[in-house]
């Protein structure tokens, strides 16, 4: 086993490690917590985690790559896409070039690069079932640029446990305590680190069905909660990464501080959903958006986002050029 001694996290909300803790206390996450098994067998450990919320896969190259590569590590983790999936104009190709281009930048200096699959989002968010297509190319082209540069890739896809409920926060886009755990473990028994065995790949115990009324109930929760207001801040062009930087710029020894979390922004924190760029055209055709179109206009009118006699609509063509692909339509006033 190789005793690692530079560790850098680059990535998004995940591997910032929210869902592992909370704004006030700090977040931790499968990369603080890879980190400490590293410093397990190895108490000169030195770690930086340069990961910020919402970030794009281009965002994560052009904002970390070089820093990542100024540290000099000799172990990198790369986790990315996962915001660029959701988005309107999805390209899996494209994407899977920017990572290919940090594997690459990485294991040409020196480091040992581990990355991870995506899982089967629409297991763990009805709402996303239309976006399987997306994951399962975005995963087919990490195998392969993974395999191209000797990187070491951890492939959940498949396992039954990965869209366990448990798994997941109840925004359903970030790892649970639980989660983010089992991340870890898969990382740490990917590695061959002194302590880890296979048992992260089991199934979760198994629990009773919920009945019918319950999982509606939780689903219209989730919908007003988080879904609602998703399509609220897309709709406002904001980015629950606006402001913030890296909890863990410079690489310091593990034992020195405790987990933390990214600057804080001026503005409030937000859910881990991107704004589009001004540049960026929405695709008429995106399968999340028709969906979401449907589901959310009732959630919408719910949590105050659209007045009684306002529509959400799509925006096609030269309209959704340059902007939200969302727009209020005003109706007929309330009689």
């Amino acid at each position: 086993m190789t005793a690692y001694t530079r560790y850098v996290a680059l990535g998004d909300s995940q591997t910032e490690g929210l869902g592992d803790g909370d704004e006030l206390n700090g977040h931790r996450g499968w990369a603080d917590r890879l980190a400490e098994h590293l410093a397990g067998a190895n108490p000169g450990l030195l770690y930086a985690n340069l990961a910020v919320r919402g970030r794009l896969a281009g965002q994560i190259r052009a904002e970390q790559l070089a820093a990542a590569l100024a540290l000099r590590p000799d172990l990198a983790t790369v986790m990315a896409g996962m915001n660029d999936i959701i988005r309107p104009g999805f390209d899996a190709a494209l994407v899977a070039g920017v990572l290919e281009e940090m594997f690459a930048a990485l294991t040409e200096s020196g480091a040992h690069v581990v990355t991870i699959t995506f899982p089967d989002i629409g297991k763990i968010a009805p709402m996303a079932r239309p976006l399987r297509p997306r994951v399962l190319d975005f995963n087919a082209r990490i195998r392969d640029a993974a395999a191209r540069h000797g990187v070491t890739l951890v492939d959940t896809f498949a396992m039954e446990f990965v869209t366990d409920a448990r798994m997941w926060g109840v925004d359903r886009l970030h790892a649970s305590p639980t989660g983010h755990a089992r991340i870890a473990a898969a990382m740490a028994h990917s590695l061959g680190l002194p302590g880890s065995d296979d048992t992260w790949a089991l199934p979760f115990p198994p629990v009773p069905a919920p009945g019918a009324w319950r999982v509606a109930a939780a689903e219209m929760r989730w919908l007003a909660t988080f879904a609602g207001p998703w399509i609220g801040r897309r709709l406002r062009g904001r980015s629950s990464g606006d402001g913030r930087t890296a909890k863990r710029p410079e690489l310091t020894p593990w034992g020195r501080s405790t987990a933390g979390t990214s600057s804080t922004p001026t503005c409030p924190a937000r859910l881990d959903v991107p704004h589009p760029a001004p540049d960026e055209a929405a695709d008429p055709r995106d399968p999340l958006l028709d969906h979401a179109v449907g589901l959310e206009e009732p959630v919408l009118r719910q949590v105050g986002e659209l007045r009684p006699h306002e529509r959400l609509v799509r925006r096609e063509g030269d309209e959704a050029r340059g902007g939200e692909p969302f727009e209020r339509r005003a109706g007929a006033e309330p009689g």
